[in-house]
């Protein structure tokens, strides 16, 4: 069994240590917080340490770290760990910088070590199904894509925390939506232009970027779309919904998280029959993306024992990292 490590300790690792639990062994957990350590290594049976300069001189005792730190560390702890000769699994975004993640993947490459990036909403049953119709050509060509991100995060979600700052957060866009971005480059293709608008209403004095969004896109295959996104979702989270119109036929997938084949209308065909997918992560008074970790880590076991091919390599998670920081940059701040 594949032996891992964890960096970081807060709520997204609780779901990371249950999935390596069922699937490998998880030897080691990394805080700087003592209690939030010592509280997973219990659970666990592993070995709790409180620097990554600790955990990393353990490195012959495991195989994998999984980074779960703020999104501002990414880049470098997975590039210490890449070092100390670990494969790496890397909670989203990948790094808040292109040219972090381009140390990244050099470092992966130095070191003859994986690098993975987790894009969990891949494996929802609709976003699988419209991806392969859209691989098939059964919408013809692409004319224009719409995606919403409508959700909640209140001041409790930001307090206390590094979520807000822009150092370790990076913008509504990293933290909340990268994946939503992710799927639009995964199904439509590079982006080309960019403009958008941004604004800060709800949360002043209590984040360090914008709560709303609009953004327009032109693809580099021609088709348009826009994003419309906010963490303003009156008390909860409301809907994250991808809609697409192709000369062939129009599909939308909807939910809260993305996790509902809501309208199709396919010229000669229809998508029947979809599994159900897994619940959303619960984390005490908000809710994130659909919990696919267990086929995030069934992919890394397959990479790794059977020589499998790797369903989100580096370099989708650098596209990520580039069409986000194109948005910002192209940003009219309201």
């Amino acid at each position: 069994m594949i032996r891992f490590a964890i960096i970081g300790c807060g709520r997204i690792a609780q779901r990371h240590a249950e999935d390596i639990n069922k699937k490998g062994t998880l030897v080691a957990v990394c805080d700087v917080v003592k209690e939030r350590a010592d509280k997973l290594a219990n659970k666990y049976n592993a070995i709790a340490y409180y620097s990554i300069e600790e955990l990393l001189k353990a490195a012959g005792n495991f195989d994998v770290v999984s980074v779960c730190t703020p999104n501002g560390l990414h880049a470098e702890h997975s590039i210490k760990a890449l070092g100390a000769g670990l494969h790496v699994l890397c909670e989203k975004p990948m790094a808040l910088r292109v040219k972090d993640c381009e140390l990244m993947i050099s470092a992966a490459e130095k070191n003859n070590k994986r690098l993975f990036i987790i894009k969990q909403n891949r494996y929802n049953p609709p976003v699988v199904a419209v991806k392969k119709i859209l691989d098939e050509g059964r919408l013809g060509k692409i004319y224009s894509i719409q995606l919403n991100c409508f959700w909640n995060r209140g001041a409790d979600y930001y307090a206390n925390s590094w979520k807000g700052t822009l150092k370790l957060d990076g913008g509504t866009l990293f933290t909340q939506f990268s994946h939503f971005i992710d799927l639009l480059l995964w199904m439509i293709g590079d982006v080309k232009l960019v403009q958008s608008m941004m604004a800060n209403y709800e949360h002043q004095g209590i984040i360090e970027f914008e709560d709303t969004g609009v953004v327009i896109l032109q693809f580099v295959n021609g088709a348009i779309g826009t994003i419309n996104y906010t963490v303003n979702s009156y008390s909860k989270n409301m809907e994250g919904s991808l809609t697409i119109f192709g000369e062939k036929g129009t599909v939308k997938i909807g939910g809260q998280y993305l996790n509902e084949l809501e309208y199709q209308n396919i010229k000669d065909y229809t998508i029947a029959d979809l599994p159900a997918g897994n619940i959303a992560n619960e984390y005490g008074n908000y809710v994130g993306s659909m919990s696919n970790h267990d086929k995030v880590y069934d992919n890394l076991i397959d990479v790794l024992l059977h020589n499998g091919s790797m369903t989100t390599s580096a370099w989708d998670g650098l596209k990520t990292v580039s069409a986000i920081e194109k948005i910002y940059s192209a940003t009219t701040q309201l």
